[in-house]
């Protein structure tokens, strides 16, 4: 039986994709760069550059916000 490696997290390992997600957002970068494997990480990840891309957003000059 092959092991389903989505189920292999922790609170560490959730915590670390949300930040490392958050940083991705925060420089810009794209949604699809997430470098993890496994619905619950990903969606830690996502979770993170969400926030990240909109504290980003927030950041920019009035002229500069995407629509």
């Amino acid at each position: 039986m092959a092991n389903d490696f989505s189920l292999c997290w922790d609170l560490d390992s959730l915590n670390k994709a949300y930040r490392q997600g958050y940083m991705a957002g925060v420089m810009g970068m794209d949604k699809n760069r997430c470098p993890y494997i496994g619905e619950i990480v990903e969606a830690a990840w996502e979770g993170g550059w969400e926030d990240g891309i909109e504290v980003c957003e927030l950041q920019k000059p009035a002229g500069q916000l995407a629509s």
